[in-house]
């Protein structure tokens, strides 16, 4: 892995630990409540970021599929989806898919960074996406350290 990547892999490392960090203490009653209408509930959030994640891995050729997780796809809005999944399985979802993305990036050959992608990309290739993705990543973390701040809790960072 070339260093370039290695700082890509660096800040999807730092996003899931911040991620789970902003989770912790939510009680589920506060996973459905938004500042305004025009917001996303932190339900949504984390729906979207483990979507964006399983989407990475099935691109590196890897197994990310949820069955609920098509529902948060990019552009998808939270009136859209007929029944959210509990709490606590989107916990252990973010945790798996975390640890499976953590696995999948230290394997991942070199060639496959560098095949053509025709989704979002910096550089028109599969290691442009997965950077994409990491910065497309750390915008949703910053809505889960606000929602979090928002909901009474302690900031996410000090």
């Amino acid at each position: 892995m070339d260093t370039s990547f290695n700082l890509v892999d660096s800040m999807l490392k730092t996003n899931t630990g911040l991620v789970t960090k902003a989770t912790e203490g939510i009680g589920a009653e506060q996973w459905f409540l938004k500042p305004c209408d025009a917001s996303n509930h932190l339900m949504w959030v984390m729906g979207h970021l483990i979507w964006a994640r399983g989407n990475l891995l099935r691109t590196l050729g890897s197994d990310g599929a949820l069955p609920w997780a098509p529902q948060f796809a990019r552009g998808a809005k939270p009136a859209d989806i007929v029944k959210f999944p509990e709490v606590d399985e989107v916990r252990k979802a973010w945790s798996d898919v975390s640890a499976r993305l953590t696995t999948c990036l230290s394997e991942v050959p070199a060639e496959v960074l560098e095949k053509p992608h025709d989704k979002p990309t910096f550089d028109g290739k599969v290691g442009g996406f997965v950077a994409f993705l990491a910065f497309h990543e750390t915008y949703h973390v910053g809505q889960v350290g606000y929602l979090r701040k928002w909901l009474g809790h302690t900031p996410l960072v000090d």
